[in-house]
């Protein structure tokens, strides 16, 4: 588990792959490796991965094919930058939210431009990842604790303070980049309880229309 408050920038020292998985090495910049040991946790851009080998200014870690197919860590390359964080121990403070570094799905950067000294992004999501994306809630961005300032179908923006681009790879993102997106825990927990029973039917569709209206959440066609 960790909290998406990012502690250091890495970098990509090399890519060597083994039979369609990936040994990954990084240099970990200024992240204090002294109590990392292998079998450690540690999120490579919201990515949990364990580190198996720690030695110098860095450690190694292994990505499997799934892991690659289904986050960005498969576009890296060597020389590419990523953000890195600790697990969080019972002693961490909470500073953004809780991320478990278990990526939901890949977003897209469609727009970044400048707000006074910030910086706002605009990230499409993916379709089955938009129920989840509320106003003043919680997303994390490549492991990035970040508030949701608004949300228009399956695009939502960021307001960027410049502190969190220093700080961060975000200030590398431009129209394209692709980043990975964990939604905020507690929405999809809410998901499963409100749907009751019903959580335990495969053929469920999950919460609809029809659902909400069957269980008095929908008057009149309004919530």
């Amino acid at each position: 588990m960790f909290t998406g408050i990012i502690q250091a920038i890495g970098e990509i020292h090399t890519l060597e792959p083994h039979g369609g998985d990936v040994r990954m090495t990084l240099g970990t910049g200024k992240l204090d490796l002294a109590g990392i040991v292998p079998g450690a946790s540690i999120a490579v851009n919201g990515v949990c991965l364990t580190a198996v080998l720690v030695e110098g200014s860095g450690f190694a870690a292994d990505v499997s094919r799934e892991t690659l197919s289904l986050t960005t860590l498969g576009d890296l390359r060597t020389g590419s930058g990523v953000n890195l964080e600790q697990a969080l121990t019972l002693a961490t403070p909470l500073g953004g939210h809780l991320v478990s570094g278990h990526v939901d799905g890949v977003g897209k950067v469609l727009e970044r431009r400048e707000d006074a000294r910030s910086v706002r992004f605009g990230i499409e999501a993916p379709s089955e990842l938009a129920r989840y994306i509320a106003p003043k809630g919680s997303i994390a961005v490549d492991g990035i604790s970040l508030t949701v300032n608004g949300v228009s179908g399956r695009v939502f923006e960021l307001n960027i303070i410049p502190h969190t681009l220093k700080e961060t790879i975000m200030s590398e993102y431009g129209p394209g980049s692709r980043v990975n997106l964990e939604v905020d825990l507690l929405a999809r927990y809410l998901e499963r309880l409100v749907l009751g029973n019903q959580a335990a039917d495969s053929k469920a569709q999950g919460i609809t229309a029809e659902f909400l209206a069957e269980h008095g959440f929908l008057r009149g066609g309004r919530v």
